[in-house]
């Protein structure tokens, strides 16, 4: 680096327009922008490049966003229900307080994100990757979690009642206090887990 040089990218606004018209002529790269409070529900923005940037508070309902790079996005506070982000990139994500109802994150790479009061009822999860991930006290009711990675993943107090987590890694997860009724745990891995009531599972 040279003297003068910066070590950070600095963020810039963009309007929603904007960001239509230069998807449509085909660019992708949207990294590092600020669309805080923005209306993108419905769209379809399959690809797209969004990572760093700053969504706190978005409105992205029914949006597609698959393949999507969204690593280290701030999602915070956003709305992504029923939203596509099949095999989207999410690692170290901020969505606490981000409602995903009925959301398909099917094979999406969440490592290290954080989704501390996190809605996820009935959202498609199967194949996703939560390792080392903050779902404190999110709600996962009725989520399908087949095959899910929850390796180190931080799940107490989450609310997991009636979801699906046949198969599943959850060694050394913490699932303390977690609600775990009516949840398919069947050939799930919880190989040193921390289970509702603090035992370790052998």
């Amino acid at each position: 680096m040279t003297l003068g040089e910066s070590s950070y990218t600095i963020s810039r606004s963009i309007t929603v327009q904007e960001l239509l018209d230069r998807y449509a002529a085909g660019e992708r790269n949207f990294s590092d922008v600020v669309l805080e409070q923005a209306d993108l529900s419905g769209l379809s923005l399959g690809g797209i490049n969004l990572g760093r940037s700053h969504l706190k508070g978005a409105k992205l309902t029914d949006t597609s966003l698959s393949g999507a790079n969204l690593n280290e996005v701030d999602l915070s506070g956003a709305n992504l229900d029923r939203a596509n982000l099949f095999g989207a990139f999410l690692s170290g994500a901020n969505l606490n307080n981000t409602t995903l109802k009925a959301t398909n994150l099917t094979d999406a790479d969440l490592s290290g994100a954080s989704l501390v009061e996190a809605d996820l009822s009935d959202a498609l999860l199967h194949g996703i990757c939560l390792a080392e991930a903050n779902l404190q006290s999110a709600k996962l009711t009725g989520s399908k979690m087949c095959g899910a990675r929850l390796w180190k993943a931080d799940l107490r107090g989450a609310n997991l009642y009636g979801a699906d987590l046949c198969d599943a890694n959850l060694c050394e997860a913490n699932l303390q206090d977690a609600n775990l009724n009516a949840t398919d745990t069947s050939e799930a891995s919880l190989t040193r887990a921390v289970m509702p009531e603090g035992e370790i599972h052998e």
